[in-house]
């Protein structure tokens, strides 16, 4: 069954190491993430977007999770709600089934933000389910960056301090210099890790890192190889990652890399047979590609053999 995101963040936090959240759209990236994680001995949330519900339907979105959660019930595993713009949003996927929210607020103004996430944090717990929240504006650090354009865009620690004990959020997304996508950074990647540090030790729980794709060079390849165009994209390199886990990152974002595998084979095939229109072998070698880059990330982030 499914269990609720603090269950599995509460044990990485206290263990010091990271979980993957991965996001779906599909039952094939879904599969990849429960066959990716039964064979890392791994805990992992799944994680739908509204974008991702109102392509399948919120109740294809539950009931293909919990079919799967059934099938590998040896795996700790919660659905998420990546991303919830609204109350309403969030009131909805709890009262689906969802184990875990997020609520997004972090573009309104600090007292706004916690005002909503307030509300959703006390409909949440009474249902038995975690929230998740975000504090500061997710955007690479550029080189040329001002040290108050920098104090502006990244979360301020006395804001997250009184955040979490006004807010009794069960865990914080604070922006330290990543970004959404494939696209992240002009330059060499850059993460305020001794901000992230800050933030860990006057809070004291679990953290998440947003805009998390690593974007590994053999991903990148075989992207490339079969006519796709990343446009000189960088990810977050893995070494990042675990100094992220280290300061105390507990749940990693992942999406975009998932994308990138998949479509990678699919114009594998498509450029190697032409005549090729049977759906399973376009699909089948893009499980297997995805579920490489979930195991490999299952083993960077420390969630590896946890289970």
């Amino acid at each position: 069954m499914l269990v609720s995101g603090n269950e599995i963040l509460q044990k990485a936090h206290k263990e010091g190491y990271g979980v993957g959240a991965f996001n779906f759209v599909n039952f094939e990236m879904l599969h990849a993430i429960f066959m990716a994680a039964d064979e890392a001995k791994s805990p992992i949330i799944i994680q739908a977007s509204e974008g991702a519900i109102k392509y399948l339907g919120i109740d294809m979105v539950v009931g293909m999770a919990q079919i799967m959660a059934r099938r590998y019930a040896h795996i700790p595993v919660a659905l998420h709600l990546d991303h919830g713009t609204s109350f309403e949003s969030c009131q909805r996927a709890i009262d689906s089934g969802f184990t875990s929210v997020m609520i997004d607020a972090s573009h309104h103004p600090f007292a706004e933000n916690l005002e909503l996430t307030s509300k959703v944090v006390a409909y949440a717990h009474s249902k038995g389910v975690s929230v998740e929240a975000e504090l500061g504006r997710l955007m690479g650090i550029e080189d040329n960056i001002s040290v108050d354009e920098k104090d502006a865009v990244l979360i301020n620690p006395d804001e997250a301090e009184e955040f979490v004990a006004k807010s009794k959020v069960d865990f914080l997304a604070p922006a330290i210099g990543t970004s959404h996508g494939a696209f992240k950074f002009k330059g060499e990647p850059k993460l305020d890790f001794a901000r992230l540090q800050e933030v860990k030790a006057r809070t004291n729980i679990p953290l998440v890192l947003h805009g998390a794709s690593a974007i590994p060079e053999y991903v990148r390849e075989s992207f490339l190889s079969t006519g796709g165009d990343l446009k000189g994209s960088k990810g977050v390199p893995f070494a990042f990652l675990q100094e992220a886990v280290k300061g105390g990152i507990n749940k990693v974002n992942t999406d975009t890399d998932l994308r990138i595998a998949f479509m990678a084979q699919v114009r594998k095939v498509a450029n190697d047979d032409p005549t090729q229109f049977d759906l399973r072998k376009f699909f089948t070698p893009a499980m297997e590609a995805m579920k490489h880059v979930i195991s490999e990330r299952m083993r960077v982030l420390g969630s590896a053999g946890k289970i």
